[in-house]
């Protein structure tokens, strides 16, 4: 069941950005079908991030009290039912109903991932563990940008999404059926308890390392082909990013693993990401390739530290979910600012220099700063 239960966690992830981002592909489709605009076509996209963001804080409380095996059985079959529907909405309205209805199902999966390896790593460090369903994030999100539209050109977009919905009533099934878990359900849990939580500084330098490694990382891939477009390279080598962040997630976790002071880890991480972002604007190709893949794999390699520390920490023994559905909600601040901060840059100076550099600052010395204080907090 080990076995069994680790491969769980790696297609939640998986299911999770699959599901998130295979409309994407669809954008000039569905405008074109739906008589949309393209605010209206962004919305689709922001009605599941929406309720990702307001739901993970109160799927996290669930999964502390009930459990994650009870969580999921819940919140699975929510998933499943509106990426089904939103295959065949017969308006727009209903598109972002069902959208919102699927982030709300989806919300579910990140706080109760920690719980997952927490359990069935038998006592082991979480860094690789931690590591291996971060990576399942890089694929699910590689098969709906890179899958999707291949199936587009043989089937209608309905019918790719609603493959995409079978694949999360298989997830259910598989979940109903085969997932086990000898976590007691703790309905006797006083609300005091979460407020230690939140006044615990460890909670807070790991929601500011969430939000700089989330918002780095986002920014980078959703500007760099246009980056590199203005600097005359195939903006198809921005892919070196994604590439970065698979490999981050069981890389990092297992060198985490060996080396149990993470203050060292994130500081070097934090140097790393720092310059090699930089080198974004300034390094000769071919030595640019080598920063594009750096700069994605510190900033996941520093993501995937911050969703191990939870599950390691007695103190949050009882509040696992609690704490990962709290940095992993309000840790998207990064992606809805950074992005629209780089942009605007691009637009004062006429140059993605000053945006590069923004983006390496703050991603930075986030991580310097976060790794000096976090071994005397943890």
């Amino acid at each position: 069941m080990r076995g069994v239960m680790l491969s769980f966690s790696f297609l939640l992830a998986f299911l999770l950005h699959l599901l998130l981002f295979a409309t994407a592909p669809m954008a000039s489709i569905m405008i074109g079908q739906m008589s949309l605009s393209h605010a209206e076509f962004g919305m689709v996209y922001s009605a599941s991030m929406f309720s990702l963001i307001l739901f993970r804080i109160p799927w996290g409380l669930i999964a502390d009290r009930i459990g994650y095996l009870w969580t999921l059985k819940i919140a699975l079959p929510i998933a499943a039912a509106s990426a089904l529907a939103r295959a065949f909405a017969p308006s727009y309205p209903m598109l972002l109903a069902s959208q919102f209805i699927l982030g709300l199902g989806l919300a579910s999966v990140m706080p109760c991932l920690p719980l997952i390896i927490k359990e069935w790593s038998a006592g082991r460090p979480l860094g690789l563990a931690t590591g291996i369903y971060i990576s399942g994030f890089a694929v699910g999100n590689a098969a709906a940008l890179g899958v999707t539209p291949l199936l587009l050109e043989i089937i209608n977009w309905r019918y790719v999404l609603f493959f995409c919905g079978g694949l999360a009533v298989v997830m259910g099934i598989l979940w109903w059926g085969w997932a086990k878990s000898s976590m007691k359900s703790t309905p006797d849990s006083k609300p005091g308890q979460f407020k230690t939580v939140f006044k615990n500084p460890l909670v807070w330098i790991l929601l500011l390392l969430m939000s700089a490694a989330m918002g780095g990382y986002d920014t980078l891939a959703t500007w760099m082909p246009k980056v590199l477009e203005m600097k005359k390279i195939d903006k198809a080598l921005a892919s070196l990013l994604p590439l970065g962040f698979f490999l981050a997630g069981p890389v990092v976790g297992w060198i985490s693993d060996r080396f149990p002071n993470r203050k060292n880890t994130i500081i070097l991480l934090g140097l790393l990401a720092a310059a090699s972002t930089m080198g974004i604007n300034y390094a000769p190709f071919p030595f640019l390739l080598f920063c594009l893949f750096l700069s994605g794999f510190t900033t996941i390699g520093v993501l995937t530290i911050t969703l191990a520390l939870p599950a390691e920490q007695e103190n949050f023994s009882s509040s696992i979910g609690t704490v990962v559905g709290f940095i992993s909600s309000l840790g998207n601040v990064g992606p809805l600012v950074m992005p629209v901060v780089f942009g605007l840059l691009i637009d004062l100076t006429g140059s993605f220099h000053a945006s590069v550099f923004f983006v390496a600052a703050l991603s930075g010395i986030t991580f310097i700063l976060g790794g000096r204080v976090i071994t005397r907090n943890s």
